[in-house]
């Protein structure tokens, strides 16, 4: 899993960048109405809409841009259509990449995606080429800090149901399996511990590691990818070099 960490702590650090773009609260808007307009705009009747206001909150996102997002989901300012595509190939070096998209043009999207992982040197492939190498997974990062003990930490988190618990560089990585990622994150929400992030993620059973030059290759892909507003998510099994991305 320390791959998974450590790509993480980069995203960490690019979240924060980000979000002063506003490319992170364009995501995570877009989540927020496809979940109000399935599910309801009430978050106590819908689990995926709670989540994702809670993934929302540890992005910063202020509320009246949250409920300006329900708002449009339900209906009440504005319609939403967009559609769910994921695609799935693989990049530099043998990595494999899944890529989530919500998007109005998929004509466009799946163009942009193709183009993207062509000039990075990897390529597209079936539905289920890669999949299979992932499994759905709760992520709940919180950031090492004062104020914050390691054992009491970890206990907390399997007492709530967590699968594992582990310590890497500045960051404690709390998985849990994907049905259990609600009542694990409401019941250490419940005890004031403030997330990095909290989603339910594709994680890969096994990495490829890189070196710097693979990595370098690798982060350009993913960040092209990330760059596209349709683009929600890009999973991968890359087990990048200790230290890649810090300052």
């Amino acid at each position: 899993m320390s791959g998974h960490s450590k790509w993480h702590n980069i995203q960490a650090r690019k979240g924060k960048q980000d979000a002063a773009k506003g490319r992170v609260f364009t995501k995570i808007g877009k989540e927020i109405m496809v979940a109000a307009k399935e599910g309801g705009g009430n978050p106590e009747t819908n689990s995926k809409l709670k989540d994702l206001i809670a993934k929302a909150k540890a992005a910063n996102m202020p509320m009246d841009t949250i409920n300006r997002a329900i708002k449009r989901g339900t209906g009440e300012s504005g319609d939403v259509n967009y559609e769910e595509i994921t695609y799935e190939g693989y990049g530099p070096n043998g990595v494999a990449l899944i890529v989530n998209t919500l998007t109005e043009n998929k004509n466009r999207t799946a163009s942009d995606v193709r183009h993207t992982f062509e000039r990075s040197g990897g390529s597209l492939g079936a539905t289920g080429c890669v999949s299979w190498m992932f499994e759905r997974k709760g992520i709940i990062v919180v950031e090492k800090k004062d104020g914050i003990d390691e054992d009491e930490l970890m206990m907390m988190a399997v007492d709530a149901g967590a699968d594992d618990f582990t310590p890497d560089d500045d960051v404690y990585e709390i998985t849990t399996s994907a049905e259990d990622f609600s009542s694990v994150r409401q019941a250490l929400e419940d005890k004031g511990i403030e997330f990095i992030s909290a989603e339910v993620s594709m994680v890969p059973n096994t990495t490829v590691s890189l070196d710097n030059e693979s990595a370098e290759k690798v982060e350009k892909l993913i960040d092209r990818l990330e760059e596209y507003d349709d683009v929600q998510n890009v999973w991968h099994n890359a087990d990048f070099p200790d230290g890649w991305g810090e300052e």
